[in-house]
């Protein structure tokens, strides 16, 4: 890149001190770039000079920038001939140096030489392109700072982008195409003065061609006009045309964009392992009396154990891109490090107690102080993501990778909750447990799922049902099940407690859990309550369900039921 197209600033832009940091990096990175330009080798060029009055030729020697680093393919094509040839000596002399011991030790000698002077060779060349290599890094380096600063200046030129994520990734997207195109035409206007000579013998050609064919329309001006108004109409139907490609392809990209990368299956089963991560811990901390015994006291200071799944999915995309559950696992580890600090302290204290006689006497009072310490992955992100990678994390979680129900994210029918009145209940042999249904009825026409998902211990509103179910379950002074996520969480739960039924199970109750498969890829989308059967449907209480708290019904062989959660208390 030559100087002149270098990013020029004002000296009101370099005052405002939103570009003053910007501007500086860009300064920087500007002056590295013209460093490492001006260490790239000269060559010689004998120059002849021509005295217009003596005659006589004078030769000197100029130094000129090299435009191009020795070639490589040169290099290949030169040493291709005298490698095969040596191969094929070598070969042969394989086959032979089995039979003397002489001869091959002097070949192995041969070898290793030839080898040697290749890699010197290799070397060499290494080192002559050192420069390029530096002056391709700085530019590089310079061309980031400045679409960063270009970025900045949009920003305050335009706030309103700042406000949303999707607009500010669009927004930088198309000032690095802009700055691309920029550079290519500041590149090949440094070609045209070589041109100069040969556009004006053409122009000449070119204006007496034109002076003809003008005298040619003259004489038929009908014609012409008719042709003009047809190539018009078909200018604005192909216009037309391409600005609804153009739209479509921008929509396109915008969606792609803000997609998962990740195939389906990944995603829920990454979910799954993470999941899994929590319920080891869980575990853990339930245990710790058994796995420390020993102590006269234990003391619990305990945060909450639980993760918004689409939290975990747009930290995964923007640092991974597509992952898979094996190249998953270290990241897993990472962020889960980072979200969880379970500490073990243990307290000796000097107590004393006196006896029948009245004597007072000392002794340790062991105390174990189990501390867990969490917090959301939202705030992970914002330590462990680099600032573009933060930025598309945003993308993911106001798009939810347009992937709003792969973790059980709640019901997309947004009709009005049903009428219970005249329904007559079949009742089975299991009692079930009216209560808990007559707590999650109460708090029909609930929107928006607030109440439930801060509970949970949630920052901001995630797809909601499970929360709602769980929270149902925790009002009668439950406290499992606890989940977020209907596949990964929900029903493992149930299965390894033994409380599951399928889809045919008959002798469903009130307060089991319903699950959900929309579409039917084998992974449940959303869950509610079963207020009971009539004998033919099956009625529940939904949360998140047009995010909304409803009463639904549905048959009993209604093929998106995946199961039931069995609540057997």
């Amino acid at each position: 890149m030559n100087k002149k197209t270098r990013l020029r600033f004002t000296e009101e832009e370099r005052a405002d001190p939103a570009l003053e940091k910007p501007i500086r990096k860009v300064d920087k990175a500007a002056a590295k770039a013209d460093k490492a330009q001006a260490k790239i080798p000269k060559k010689q060029v004998r120059q002849k000079t021509v005295d217009p009055e003596t005659g006589k030729v004078t030769t000197k020697l100029v130094l000129e920038d090299k435009k191009k680093p020795p070639s490589k393919l040169s290099h290949a094509v030169r040493d291709t001939p005298a490698n095969a040839v040596l191969g094929k000596v070598h070969k042969e002399i394989r086959e032979t140096e089995q039979d003397n011991v002489g001869v091959e030790s002097a070949h192995k000698s041969e070898e290793a030489a030839e080898t040697g002077a290749r890699l010197m060779r290799e070397g060499y060349r290494s080192h002559k392109l050192k420069p390029y290599r530096k002056a391709a890094q700085a530019e590089q380096k310079l061309e980031k700072a400045n679409v960063n600063a270009l970025y900045q200046k949009s920003l305050r030129e335009n706030p309103q982008l700042a406000s949303n994520p999707i607009s500010r990734w669009q927004q930088k997207q198309a000032i690095k195409k802009e700055y691309a195109a920029a550079k290519r035409a500041g590149q090949a206007a440094g070609n045209t003065a070589s041109t100069a000579k040969k556009t004006g013998k053409a122009a000449k050609t070119v204006k007496e061609k034109a002076q003809e064919a003008g005298a040619f329309v003259v004489r038929h001006k009908k014609g012409f006009l008719i042709a003009g108004a047809i190539f018009l109409l078909v200018c604005m139907l192909l216009n037309t045309m391409s600005s609804c490609s153009m739209m479509a392809q921008s929509i396109g990209s915008v969606v792609s964009g803000t997609t998962y990368p990740s195939d389906d299956p990944e995603l829920v089963a990454v979910e799954a392992d993470y999941a899994a991560k929590e319920t080891a811990l869980q575990a853990e901390i339930d245990n710790i009396e058994s796995s420390h015994p020993g102590y006269d006291e234990y003391q619990y200071d305990l945060d909450m154990i639980g993760h918004d799944p689409h939290e975990l999915a747009a930290y995964l995309s923007a640092v991974l891109q597509g992952y898979t559950q094996e190249s998953a696992q270290a990241e897993l580890e990472r962020v889960f490090s980072a979200q969880y600090t379970l500490t073990l302290t243990e307290e000796v204290q000097i107590r004393t107690y006196t006896d029948e006689d009245g004597d007072e006497h000392e002794y340790e009072y062991r105390i174990l102080h189990v501390k867990l310490e969490s917090r959301p992955i939202s705030s992970v992100a914002t330590e462990l993501l680099t600032p573009d990678q933060l930025e598309m994390y945003q993308v993911y979680r106001q798009t939810l990778g347009n992937k709003l129900l792969i973790f059980g994210g709640g019901s997309p029918d947004t009709s009005d909750s049903e009428d219970l009145t005249g329904v007559v209940f079949v009742n089975g042999t299991r009692p079930g447990n009216q209560a808990v249904v007559d707590i999650a009825k109460s708090q029909v026409g609930n929107v928006g799922g607030q109440p439930y998902w801060s509970w949970y211990g949630f920052n901001s509103r995630v797809e909601w049902c499970a929360c709602f179910v769980s929270w149902c379950y925790n009002q009668m002074g439950l406290s499992e099940p606890r989940f977020a996520a209907c596949q990964s969480q929900g029903i493992p739960w149930f299965q390894s407690h033994g409380q599951w039924g399928g889809r045919d199970y008959a002798n469903i109750a009130p307060g089991d859990a319903i699950f959900f498969d929309w579409d039917l890829d084998g992974s449940a989308d959303h869950v509610g309550l079963v207020v009971g059967t009539d004998g033919s449907r099956v009625y529940t209480v939904e949360g998140n369900s047009g995010d909304a708290c409803k009463i639904k019904s549905y048959p009993l062989t209604y093929e998106c039921i995946k199961g039931y959660g069995l609540m057997n208390w």
